[in-house]
């Protein structure tokens, strides 16, 4: 019997691996903006509003586990399937590199030592990547029930200071409307940018697809839920920050909701948000090592990655593909802590972005072939439409990565090429 997960731990699934570190900083990087940057959330909102519809609707046209590249593979054929897998692979692997470091630069304000020891540090850290990967190991229920735990633990602090800092927010912190010194719709655009990553993660429901109970039903009622979540803890978790926190004074903060808990609850208030930021990157750290598993073990059933990645223990899980991808996300974590080695680990995680976003563009395409309204025109059904305002939106988040990125991602994706070939003999 395969092990199923229901519409709350998927929920649980799209929601903690879509809030993560970035939230808590956010409302600093928008500070230079004003008011405006609230714009910029309903923009990036809108988008994943999109992206939602296409990956919840592909979850009842395609129901089968591997999310984007499973929808790509049946829309577009092997080789764009094994882009999307190798990309998105190599992405997830990098990401819990990136989360490993940022959890343990929360954990620094309880514990200096990691400040001041990078050994402990990077001790610390590889403890932490490997007992979750145990945990996943144990099964995707296991998985589930923490991923559940973490992210209503995660989502407290934020709520209660959105919540209560709604009461405490100053109007005259939103004048002028446009700090930026731009145009206003230049604004809107560079915070739409910023903000649009914030949502990376909306497919994560579809990926275990196989082991999610009712999935047909389960996948696209955790992914909306998910979504307006997030939403709403985003866009009035920034009003309540930005109305409690002088701009001039928010913009130069390392830790924005802490430092408006303290406003608002008092002094020592900054360690229960510190913990909560703990709690999320430990909670999305474990849903995304959940997917490190699920994406390879797809593409090898398919035969386009190496067999041993469909192995599964006794407990139903893609063990061999947790375990590998873990070793390499446990040397890039530790690479970071090396002087000569971190500039490069930061351009790990700055390439990893655009093999995320490749997944967006080609299940928007395969959602337009997909469709099951075949007797319309193809200009006269929804699904093109949807698919087109999805992909454009993909297509923007990828202008908004930069050229850099853009150049040295495709690099990397055209490094999988030979591996393709080889498979494919």
């Amino acid at each position: 019997m395969r092990q199923k997960i229901g519409k709350w731990t998927s929920t649980s699934l799209v929601l903690g691996n879509m809030i993560g570190s970035g939230i808590f900083l956010l409302p600093a990087s928008l500070a230079a903006y004003g008011g405006v940057s609230l714009l910029g959330w309903l923009v990036s909102a809108a988008g994943a509003l999109l992206l939602a519809k296409v990956f919840a609707s592909l979850s009842r046209i395609v129901p089968k586990s591997g999310g984007p590249y499973t929808y790509s593979r049946a829309g577009l054929g092997d080789f764009a399937g094994f882009l999307v897998a190798w990309g998105y692979w190599i992405s997830i692997w990098c990401t819990n590199a990136a989360i490993t470091v940022a959890m343990l630069g929360y954990l620094s304000v309880f514990f200096p030592i990691l400040n001041e020891q990078p050994t402990v540090a990077v001790a610390l850290g590889l403890s932490i990547i490997w007992l979750l990967t145990w945990v996943n190991n144990r099964g995707i229920k296991n998985a589930g029930y923490v991923q559940l735990v973490t992210t209503i633990l995660k989502i407290i602090p934020l709520i209660l200071v959105t919540i209560v800092g709604l009461f405490f927010v100053k109007i005259e912190h939103f004048t002028p409307f446009n700090l930026s010194g731009e145009t206003n719709l230049t604004a809107i655009i560079q915070t739409t940018t910023l903000t649009l990553f914030a949502f990376l993660g909306v497919e994560s429901a579809t990926i275990p697809a196989d082991n999610v109970d009712n999935a047909a039903a389960t996948i696209p009622r955790a992914t909306w839920i998910g979504v307006w979540v997030a939403i709403g803890v985003y866009i009035l978790g920034s009003v309540a920050v930005m109305g409690v926190i002088p701009p001039d004074e928010l913009q130069y903060s390392a830790a924005p909701f802490a430092d408006a808990a303290r406003v608002i609850f008092g002094d020592g208030a900054e360690y229960f948000v510190a913990a909560g930021a703990v709690i999320s990157t430990f909670g999305a750290l474990n849903g995304w090592l959940l997917m490190q598993g699920q994406i390879p073990l797809a593409a090898a059933k398919d035969g386009i990655f190496p067999k041993f990645f469909a192995r599964l223990n006794r407990r139903d899980s893609p063990a061999a593909g947790i375990i590998f991808s873990s070793i390499l996300a446990s040397i890039l974590m530790a690479l970071n802590y090396s002087k000569g080695l971190n500039k490069a680990f930061e351009f790990m995680m700055l390439l990893s972005t655009l093999t995320v976003l490749v997944p967006y563009l080609f299940s928007s395409a395969s959602y337009m072939i997909l469709s099951d309204k075949k007797e319309l025109p193809i200009w006269k059904r929804s699904s093109t439409w949807i698919g087109l305002a999805a992909f454009a939106f993909a297509i923007f988040a990828v202008i908004g990565s930069g050229s850099e990125v853009v150049l040295w991602g495709f690099v990397m994706l055209m490094l999988g090429v030979p591996f393709y070939v080889f498979l494919k003999e």
